[in-house]
């Protein structure tokens, strides 16, 4: 369910991707298209809005600035859990490389 947090009224134009940047204003970027590259964003309104952790913010239809709860699956990985995947795989790309080595010998 989303909430409407600040009334902006921004006006869309089509051929770009309005977001919230790191300052928490209201910007805009052209969006790349058929090998053309998109463009440096830009601002489109000082709102100065501080984001609170867990929320997903965006630009609604009516061109205000809206949040909504992220979803959050599954457990976080531990970093125990991560070392022990980079040493599983490093032991079988070990393991096929010897037998690739015996199976030239033959």
């Amino acid at each position: 369910m989303a909430e409407k947090v600040q009334k902006v009224g921004v006006k869309r134009e089509s051929g770009y991707l309005y977001f919230i940047d790191k300052d928490g204003d209201v910007s805009r970027a052209l969006m790349a298209r058929s090998g053309r590259k998109g463009a440096k964003p830009s601002k489109v309104a000082k709102v100065g809005l501080n984001k609170e952790k867990g929320f997903l913010y965006f630009i609604d239809k009516q061109g205000d600035i809206s949040r909504s709860v992220m979803s959050r699956v599954g457990k976080k990985k531990s970093k125990k859990s991560s070392k022990i995947k980079e040493i599983s795989k490093k032991r079988t790309k070990k393991s096929i490389k010897k037998v690739v080595k015996k199976g030239k010998r033959e």
